[in-house]
Parts: structure tokens; sequence; C-alpha cells
């Protein structure tokens, strides 16, 4: 089993009907809100070490989580937070993972321009003068997978670990096959 790194969760929920940023910026001094830069108030939290942004619909996001776990307890510190100066929050908090970005090493190197003409050009993005790494997109499971010479691969757009896991294992047994890597 290859070993991977959850580096980023973006996932999304709505804390209230509407919210009042300016009100929420003046009570919260770790709030970070202008308005005619970002219609979005930023409220940082240390533990979890995450960002989440909130706007005027009620809606919210929270990045820089790393597991599932730190969203949820993200979205439970931030719901007391606005439960104390006032704010009528919703009781249960439909989570949306939007995202998760994860990194692994395959533990070998890679020629890309020969892993590019062997997975497909209709899969595959690669113009080393523009980026260093090849964009291998899968049908199944829906993710990118950004791949390095190095062997190091970042796979962006899943929805849940298990794809995380199913893409990394399969690129993987499709270039051990391909011959550009050793078992």
């Amino acid at each position: 089993m290859i070993e991977i790194k959850v580096q980023n969760i973006v996932a999304s929920t709505t804390f209230a009907e509407k919210l009042d940023l300016d009100m929420i910026a003046q009570s919260l001094e770790e709030a970070e809100y202008e308005p005619e830069q970002f219609p979005g108030l930023v409220y940082r939290l240390s533990d979890p070490k995450t960002a989440t942004l909130l706007f005027r619909s009620g809606a919210a996001n929270c990045t820089g989580a790393k597991t599932i776990s730190d969203v949820k307890t993200n979205i439970k510190i931030i719901s007391e937070k606005l439960e104390k100066i006032g704010v009528k929050v919703y009781k249960d908090h439909d989570i949306v993972i939007q995202n998760i970005v994860a990194t692994s090493d395959l533990g070998g190197e890679l020629n890309l321009s020969e892993v590019a003409v062997a997975l497909g050009l209709e899969n595959v993005e690669y113009e080393p003068e523009q980026f260093p790494g090849l964009v291998y997109r899968l049908a199944e499971p829906k993710v990118a997978l950004l791949l390095f010479g190095s062997g190091k691969v970042v796979c962006a757009g899943a929805r849940n670990m298990d794809d995380i896991s199913i893409a990394v294992e399969k690129v993987s047994k499709e270039l051990i096959s391909l011959g550009f890597l050793k078992k």
C-alpha cells in the first residue's frame, strides 16, 4: 500500500440563513474582513490550522484541514464563536467535502515524456516548458493526478479518501505494467 499524505481538505457548510459580516468582524478580533477586496470574511484558527471564509448568504468554506475530524472541529468552534456574539446558527451542519489534495511517492523516477505517450494523450497534459509536471486525468475516480519526474504525485479533485487511494494505486499499477516503475 502506497503512503498517502493529505495536504488540504476544502469543505463547505451553511451556518445560518444570513450573516452580518460587519458585526462579526467588529465582534471577533481574529476576523479579517475587507469587502472592497473580497466579499467574504476570513476567520483563521490555529488548532486545527484552518481558514474559514464566511459569506453574507450564511454559507462558509473551510480550507486547510488535514482530516475530516479537523473540518468538523473547525465548524464546531466557529459555530460556538458565532453563538457567543449573538448569531443564531443552525444546529446541524450539512458538511460537503469539495476537494481533497493529497501527495504520495511512487518510489521511482519517471521519464514524463515517455509516460505521456504511454498513458494516452487524450487523458494527459504535459507541457514541460510551462509546468514541470504531467497532468493525468482519471475518469474513474474523477480526479487529477500531477506526476513529477521524481516519482512524486499530487492528487487533486477527490471528494473522499477512497478515491485518492484508488487513483494512486491505479496509476502505480499502470506505470508498473508499462515498465516505468518497478514493483
